[in-house]
């Protein structure tokens, strides 16, 4: 199967490690230059930054230089695209398993009205 990466995609496949989840934690209360982000974090300077352009190459932040720091600040909008996907299929697998209640209902109501099968 070929591989077609969509914006969702790529936003779901950065929120998959914890590094960028903790990144995106810190954004989510304010903008802040790159050496602040990757001061908590066990790592050169260059692996961290690979970390930052993957949250940027999917549209969870943006950069931009400001004098001769890089800042960086959170993008709401990819987010509210996951939550809304998420939301789609949250919806979905509520009615299946309504759809399975009323099933498994039904069959006990029918074993009970009909004695159990020998």
């Amino acid at each position: 199967m070929p591989h077609h990466s969509t914006p969702l995609d790529l936003a779901f496949h950065a929120l998959s490690d914890p590094t960028r989840r903790a990144v995106l934690s810190r954004l989510a209360m304010d903008e802040l230059p790159v050496s602040t982000l990757a001061k908590p974090f066990d790592m050169a300077l260059p692996s961290f930054a690979q970390h930052l352009k993957v949250l940027e190459d999917c549209g969870l932040i943006v950069s931009e230089k400001r004098g001769r720091s890089r800042w960086c600040k959170l993008v709401q909008s990819r987010f509210d695209e996951a939550a809304d996907w998420m939301e789609a299929e949250r919806g979905r697998w509520a009615r299946r398993l309504d759809r399975l209640e009323v099933y498994l209902d039904k069959t006990e109501e029918d074993e009970a009205g009909h004695g159990k099968p020998v």
